[in-house]
């Protein structure tokens, strides 16, 4: 009984994995988008062919974001890797007047109070690339490779709290994949279920 419940587990877990991401395939072509930054100037995804990218959804708000940002683990994952080239785009879907929604001023205070050093924020208050990706929370992570297709898309690490304390104890899927990936190894968990709060879209 215990090994067909570890089982069904399994499977509904891949299910879920699957289904989150059901507008994007891992191994394909990552969809191109273009969104505003935090300067005012349009970035488009395809503008980094030729790099690594890191799609980050965030809202400041959530306790699970929090827990990555007051640990200092996404600040230090973002440092880590934007200094080996890798362009890392914070992605904020939350729409105006609804939780985590902020401008660009605000936007840019709270990653310097953090010391959080993405390569831009992107404003999606419409929540269109969000969909595009089906972002469902935050954090949602992507890694694109320098080909431009999708190498990884789901949660951060493998412990679904918003718990500073398990950060350390998790695995953390984000800094694997990457490392692999630029290491030129195979990932080898691709696909994961993301955990967070709900990404504030526009009704």
């Amino acid at each position: 009984m215990v090994k067909h419940s570890a089982i069904l587990t399994v499977i509904l877990s891949l299910a879920l994995s699957l289904s989150v991401h059901a507008n994007v395939k891992v191994d394909q072509p990552a969809p191109d988008f273009e969104l505003v930054n935090e300067a005012g100037n349009t970035v488009k995804l395809s503008d980094y062919q030729g790099k690594y990218v890191v799609l980050e959804w965030t809202n400041h708000l959530c306790p699970y974001v929090q827990k990555h940002y007051d640990s200092g683990n996404m600040p230090q994952l973002q440092s880590k890797y934007t200094q080996k080239d890798v362009i890392w785009l914070q992605v904020i879907s939350s729409a105006e007047g609804k939780q985590g929604h902020v401008d660009a001023e605000k936007a840019m205070a709270l990653n310097a109070e953090r010391k959080a050093s993405p390569t831009h924020i992107l404003f999606d208050s419409e929540g269109e690339v969000g969909k595009l990706y089906r972002a469902k929370t935050t954090p949602h992570m992507y890694i694109i490779n320098p080909e431009g297709d999708l190498k990884y898309a789901g949660a951060i690490d493998s412990i679904k709290s918003a718990n500073p304390a398990d950060i350390d104890k998790a695995t953390n899927y984000l800094d694997v994949s990457l490392t692999s990936l630029m290491a030129g190894e195979e990932i080898e968990n691709k696909l994961t279920a993301p955990y967070g709060c709900s990404v504030k879209y526009k009704s």
